[in-house]
């Protein structure tokens, strides 16, 4: 496909943080979805600056990094930063809403959305930052680092502590139905950027008319990003693959609203695709569960589904090559699970949050298991605090104690988040 330029990845948190030089050791390291190999990560500034293989006699401190914090990860396999290409990360406190199947997503939302009444009242009058804190947070436990929130974006997840990267180089739209600018928002979207859209929302027959008439505005290029999908047709999905255009896929969000999903057919026609998890209001869970059901429910092949999740996502959210793999010059954006000798597509197919041990971003720890919080020193690990999400305790880079405070103004006690519980430790 040709290509303009593309920017080297553009979003919040940790890119700005000095962060010294960290040196893992020990661990299998994915080279791609298929090879991991025994080698030491050294990270510098956010970037990964040396991928050594490692031998038996191989583990002694480089003089060039013998002031680098080392953390011996031996017994864990390290795979790329997950990249979450569609979530709505206010709205991951709210529990699922609707009585479907519906016909498109105007007619869910109708259903669900009445701001003056539970749950929904009590829900929105939990401050909008802390929301979007929250949604972060349910990115962050299960390997997300990266994600792509379809709305404006916010300023609030731009701080330098914000615990993932948030894409923030994008034209948006929520719809056609909901837009009647699409037209202008896509050509005042910069030509390095993607443009994000929800369409084919449905299974009704405007759903699948939608393609044709964005392709009639002149939206449909190798930019767009199309949420969903689901009610194309032959022609339409045809017309998505002459456009260059990617299709962001969410599993467990359209089986719950409209009872039916991308197949593996629908699938097979398609050469860019990325997974999105979306948020708590439809979907059940986290990135991780999308993963899982998509190879249980559709039976999608594990290298596939990796590939949605790293490098073919970047790609279709014009990420270029910063994030996505383990690759010399890329960001510092990893995270490790306990190793059984598989792939690294078969290991992280069957993965869930419970074993995301460690996530950094940008060469700094993010989230630490127990385990972890043993194999780092002190100093790396200020102002991690204690969570404890459905009986699993994690430390991460969040204020938690403001942010429990703050929401159990509104909600009770205990918090759930993506439909699980949470509390302090």
């Amino acid at each position: 496909m040709n290509r303009l330029a593309v920017r080297p990845v553009e979003v919040s948190a940790g890119s700005r943080i000095p962060s010294g030089t960290l040196r893992l050791t020990g661990a299998r390291v994915a080279r791609d979805p298929q090879t991991a190999v025994p080698a030491e990560v050294v990270i510098e500034d956010g970037i990964i600056r040396q991928l050594h293989l490692e031998s038996a006699n191989s583990r002694s401190v480089p003089k060039a990094h013998s002031a680098a914090t080392t953390a011996d990860l031996t017994g864990y396999l390290l795979l790329p930063g997950l990249i979450n290409a569609h979530d709505h990360l206010e709205f991951n406190l709210f529990p699922r809403l609707g009585k479907g199947p519906y016909a498109n997503f105007r007619d869910w939302a109708e259903d669900i959305f009445r701001p003056d009444v539970s749950p929904v009242r009590e829900h929105l009058a939990v401050p909008k930052p802390v929301r979007l804190w929250w949604g972060a947070i349910k990115n962050l436990l299960c390997g997300v680092t990266t994600v792509c929130h379809h709305n404006p974006y916010d300023r609030a997840v731009s701080g330098e502590d914000f615990p993932v990267r948030v894409v923030r180089h994008y034209g948006w739209a929520h719809s056609l139905a909901l837009d009647k600018d699409v037209a202008a928002r896509f050509r005042a979207t910069p030509h390095d950027a993607p443009f994000l859209i929800h369409l084919g929302e449905g299974t009704d027959a405007a759903s699948a008319q939608e393609v044709f008439e964005l392709d009639r505005q002149g939206a449909l290029d190798a930019r767009t990003a199309i949420i969903h999908a689901v009610g194309l047709d032959g022609p339409g999905r045809a017309l998505v693959e002459a456009r260059g255009a990617g299709v962001v896929w969410c599993p467990s969000s359209n089986l719950f609203t409209l009872g039916k999903t991308l197949g593996r057919d629908d699938l097979r026609r398609h050469r860019r695709v990325a997974l999105g998890s979306d948020s708590a209001l439809s979907a059940q869970g986290d990135l991780l569960d999308e993963i899982q059901l998509a190879r249980s429910a559709i039976a999608v092949g594990s290298e596939e589904l990796y590939r949605m999740v790293t490098d073919g996502a970047a790609e279709i959210l014009w990420l270029d090559k910063s994030v996505g793999s383990l690759q010399f010059g890329r960001a510092g954006d990893l995270i490790a699970v306990p190793d059984g000798g598989q792939s690294p597509a078969d290991t992280l197919a069957v993965s869930s949050f419970r074993d995301v041990e460690l996530v950094i971003v940008g060469g700094r720890p993010h989230l630490l298991s127990d385990e972890m919080l043993s194999r780092f020193t002190a100093t790396t690990c200020e102002n991690l605090h204690g969570i404890e999400i459905d009986a699993t305790r994690r430390w991460i880079r969040a204020p938690l104690a403001r942010l429990l405070e703050e929401t159990a103004r509104h909600l009770p006690l205990p918090v759930r988040l993506a439909g699980r519980s949470v509390r302090s430790l």
